[in-house]
């Protein structure tokens, strides 16, 4: 178990970019998977993108594809998620996790408090 903390969030233009981040000390050596879910208002959760660590398999959404990027720093124990081309249907809160799940990989075990992104 990490205590994970989601950092970056903000309000954007529609095709603008933001950089997310989730650190915690032991983050990415102390899990075998790790992730970003969604949740925006009126909505049910949707996950966004979950990554294998130590150069395993990255999954992710359709909806996400070919805009977002996760990529992770070991030696800072931090997960990056570059957002580009930003739509206003990303808007939601967005949440770091790890322990993703058996059956589905984004049933995630943990995350954090969440970080909110508005596109408009």
């Amino acid at each position: 178990h990490v205590q994970l903390v989601e950092s970056g969030g903000g309000s954007v233009q529609a095709g603008g970019s933001l950089r997310l981040s989730c650190v915690a000390p032991g983050y990415t050596h102390g899990t075998n998977c790790i992730g970003w879910f969604r949740q925006a208002a009126g909505k049910e959760r949707e996950g966004v993108v979950a990554k294998y660590t130590n150069g395993g398999s990255i999954y992710y959404a359709d909806s996400v594809k070919g805009r977002f990027t996760i990529f992770q720093d070991n030696a800072k124990d931090t997960v990056h998620l570059q957002m580009n081309s930003l739509k206003p249907e990303d808007t939601a809160t967005y949440y770091c996790a790890e322990g993703c799940g058996e059956n589905d990989v984004f049933d995630f075990e943990d995350w954090g408090q969440g970080t909110q992104v508005t596109v408009s």
